[in-house]
C-alpha cells in the first residue's frame, strides 16, 4: 500500500531525511518512531505530497506521489501536528468544506461527514465554533476531517501531542480501530503509544530508518540480557551473596528497600530462566522471599539502544 524506497531530502546543506526505505502492508498500522528533530515530520509531508524529495520514490496506493500527485494525494486523509481548522467555522461546517475540496460528491457529502463525525465522537459539538473546541476535541475533528473522503491511507503526524491522560486514550484507542480499513502510518516519540497502537514499527533517528519490525522481532533482535526482580526479606549483604552465587545470575542491584526488605534487580546470562532454582535457593538459605518477576526486554529498551549514539539534528 505505501513503498518509500532510498528517500531523501535536504534543505540546503542540511539533509533531513537520509536514504530511507520502507513498506507499510494494505490494513496495516505502522508506527514511525523517534526523538524530536529525527525527520519524522519531514517523512510524513514528503509522504503525502507537500514536501517533494530531493531523490528517491514514494509510491501511495499504487500512485507515484511525484508523477502523479492527485491521484495519490485523492488516496490520503493526513492529520499533521496542529490540525487545520478554521476557528470561525462550525465543526459540521469545516467538515462539509473539507468534503467538498476532498471531490466527495454533493449527493455523499451530508453522509459522509455525518459518518466522521459519528467515527469520530464529534457530534454533541457539531454546531460549536472550532476555535471553542477544547484541545481533544479538535483533534478529533482533525481526524474527522482525515477520514471524511474515505481515503485508503491515513497519515497521523503526532495526533495525541498536548493532550490530557483521558484524551490520549479515547484517541489512541480511535487510531486503533482504523486499522484494517486504512492503512495507517503514525509518527510519535511516545512510546507507549507505539506498543499500544502499531502492528509495526520503525524507528528512525537523524534522519535514517535504523530499525524496523513488530515490536517483538525488534525485542528478539535487540536482547542482550534478561532482567529478574526479586524482594527477599533478609540481610543484604548475605541475600546478595545467595542471588550472585546462583548460576545464569551476572548481576544483582538493590533498587529498593523498605525496612528488612529489599528488592533487586537481576541481570541474567542470555537465556537464562533461574526462577525455580533461585527460589529454592533463597528458602534454603533461610531468607523469606516475598516476590519474584520475570522482566523481559522491552521497546524502550530497544529504542533507547538503536538511538544513543545518534543525536538528533536540528530539523523537523
Amino acid at each position: 500500500m505505501i513503498e518509500v524506497t532510498g528517500v531523501t531530502k535536504e534543505f540546503g546543506r542540511v539533509r533531513a531525511v537520509d536514504g530511507i526505505t520502507f513498506e507499510v502492508a494494505k490494513g496495516e498500522v505502522l508506527g514511525f518512531l523517534g526523538p524530536n528533530g529525527a525527520g519524522k515530520t519531514t517523512t510524513m509531508r514528503i509522504l503525502t505530497g507537500f514536501l517533494p524529495a530531493t531523490k528517491g520514490r514514494t509510491v501511495v496506493a499504487g500512485h507515484d506521489i511525484t508523477a502523479e500527485p492527485l491521484e495519490a494525494k485523492r488516496k490520503i486523509g493526513y492529520l499533521p501536528e496542529s490540525p487545520p481548522l478554521y476557528p470561525e467555522m462550525t465543526v459540521f461546517d469545516y467538515l462539509d468544506f473539507a468534503a467538498r475540496i476532498k471531490g466527495v460528491p454533493r449527493e455523499r457529502r451530508k453522509a459522509r461527514v455525518e459518518e466522521a463525525m459519528d467515527r469520530c465522537s464529534i457530534g454533541d459539538v457539531r454546531g460549536k465554533l472550532t476555535g471553542k473546541l477544547s484541545k481533544g476535541y479538535r483533534q478529533r475533528v482533525g481526524l474527522a476531517q482525515a477520514l471524511v473522503h474515505e481515503p485508503e491511507v491515513l497519515i497521523l503526524d503526532e495526533p495525541t501531542a498536548g493532550l490530557d491522560p483521558k484524551q490520549i486514550h479515547e484517541t489512541r484507542t480511535l487510531i486503533r480501530s482504523f486499522g484494517g480499513d486504512h492503512t495507517v502510518v503514525l509518527s510519535t516519540h511516545i512510546l507507549p503509544e507505539v506498543v499500544m497502537t502499531c502492528d509495526r514499527v520503525a524507528i528512525i533517528c537523524k534522519g535514517a530508518v535504523v530499525a524496523q519490525g513488530t515490536t517483538a522481532s525488534l525485542i528478539e533482535r535487540f536482547r542482550e540480557r534478561e532482567h529478574l526482580s526479586v524482594s527477599v526479606d533478609g540481610p543484604e549483604s548475605e541475600v546478595r551473596n545467595t542471588l550472585l552465587s546462583q548460576e545464569g545470575v551476572v548481576d544483582a542491584e538493590a533498587v529498593r528497600r523498605e525496612g528488612s526488605e529489599v528488592t533487586y534487580r537481576l541481570t541474567l546470562a542470555p537465556g537464562a530462566d533461574v526462577r525455580r532454582a533461585l527460589a529454592a535457593r533463597l528458602v534454603a538459605a533461610g531468607h523469606s522471599l516475598l516476590g519474584l518477576h520475570q522482566e523481559g526486554t522491552t521497546l524502550e529498551e530497544v529504542y533507547l539502544r538503536v538511538v544513543s549514539s545518534e543525536e538528533p539534528g536540528a530539523v523537523p
